[in-house]
């Protein structure tokens, strides 16, 4: 029903929120956008917002966020990742994919930020199996 941009920082903006979401019955999301410019075949999960000061990135600090919608422009295509289940697999299997598939550095205004390219079929895979406690 409708796509409300979050644009004013504060709470919502620094909890993960860019949209939110409303559904014809009634039900919302919240969902913070990521977009890539290149359509690379992995996702980049942010480990570290702020390398020198050890601060959490989005893939592991808690978020207010149902999911996040990773677009990639080129392709015009877009992956929705349940955040609970995305973060329990990073938890399950991120020292590994750090050690599998390496770290990526971004300079941004004066901090660096750490993130993992993981491959999508890699990725999504390990969010199914997440979803399920045994």
């Amino acid at each position: 029903m409708s796509a409300v941009a979050i644009e004013q920082d504060g709470w919502a903006q620094r909890a993960g929120i860019d949209r939110l979401l409303t559904l014809a019955c009634g039900r919302t999301f919240t969902v913070d956008e990521k977009i890539r410019t290149q359509d690379w075949p992995d996702v980049l999960l942010e480990r570290w917002s702020d390398e020198k000061r050890q601060l959490p990135g989005w893939v592991q600090k808690p978020l207010a966020c149902d999911f996040i919608a990773y677009a990639y422009a080129p392709a015009a295509t877009c992956v929705l990742l349940p955040v609970p289940s995305l973060q329990r697999a990073w938890r399950q299997h991120g020292r590994q994919w750090i050690g599998l598939y390496g770290i990526r550095r971004a300079a941004n205004h004066g901090y660096t930020s750490v993130s993992v390219p993981v491959p999508r079929g890699v990725l999504m895979q390990a969010i199914v199996e997440a979803m399920f406690v045994s």
